[in-house]
């Protein structure tokens, strides 16, 4: 998806008197119409260029920002921290970091349509409004799952996917994280029970690996939520959550990455 997902926690977050960025993966600054009907610019997208993307405007502000993201946003989010920036962090559904071997039949499943094909590692591959749904919206009635497809679905870029798949098997991923790093800020994972894409045994997998630092690691499991959480109706409770547990160790800046 692109920052079209986080329109209405932008708004929730800015009118609680945050500064809100929500910068889009690079390349994938236009609109979502746009990106469909020319999905070039999603292609040739890897990791460790969107992580860099991200790093670069951390550091561009005047203190270290709350850092939110949501799936592989949600990675990301870790692999920066881990560098040492962000004042505190949230990963909302979080795809697996480098370490986590847990992968369910049911995100197996989700990820099946790009996975399938190693020619779409180079590929942006689009869901089918069917598959959208049962990777993202599966809680959701068939219209509202396809009113969220509509608003929200963009191809897939199939070198991140790829990346994340082989993440454990690659020596210098750049989903890498240091689980015993003490420095780094406090890390709130969250996770939904009922999503396939990211399910909680993942998440908890995760949780449970930074049990190694001292550095403050909270976990959080909101029942019912699908992987489309920041657009789920009762997304403000997600939302609220997220922010009252980062706000206590941040500024008024937040990043929120898809």
């Amino acid at each position: 998806m692109t920052p079209r997902s986080w329109e209405r926690w932008v708004d929730r977050y800015s009118r609680a008197g945050f500064r809100v960025l929500a910068p889009a993966w690079p390349g994938m600054e236009a609109e979502v119409e746009a990106l469909r009907a020319d999905p070039a610019p999603i292609a040739e997208l890897a990791p460790s260029r969107i992580i860099d993307h991200y790093a670069e405007i951390v550091d561009g502000l005047d203190r270290p920002p709350i850092l939110i993201g949501h799936s592989f946003g949600g990675a990301f989010v870790q692999v920066l921290l881990d560098r040492g920036l962000g004042a505190a962090g949230v990963a909302v559904h979080p795809a697996p970091v480098r370490g986590v071997v847990r992968l369910p039949l049911t995100t197996l499943r989700a990820a099946f349509p790009i996975l399938h094909n190693p020619g779409n590692r180079h590929r942006a591959v689009p869901l089918t409004p069917e598959q959208f749904h049962y990777a993202f919206a599966n809680v959701l009635d068939e219209a509202d799952s396809r009113a969220a497809y509509d608003r929200y679905h963009v191809p897939g870029a199939g070198g991140v996917l790829f990346g994340n798949a082989i993440a454990n098997w690659e020596p210098h991923s750049p989903f890498d994280v240091n689980f015993g790093n003490e420095g780094r800020a406090p890390l709130l994972l969250v996770a939904g029970g009922s999503d396939h894409l990211t399910p909680p045994s993942t998440v908890r997998s995760a949780a449970k690996l930074y049990r190694r630092s001292t550095a403050v690691t909270g976990y959080r499991e909101f029942p019912d939520r699908c992987h489309l959480t920041v657009g789920q109706p009762g997304w403000e409770e997600v939302a609220d959550h997220a922010l009252e547990w980062a706000v206590e160790a941040s500024s008024p800046h937040l990043v929120l990455a898809e």
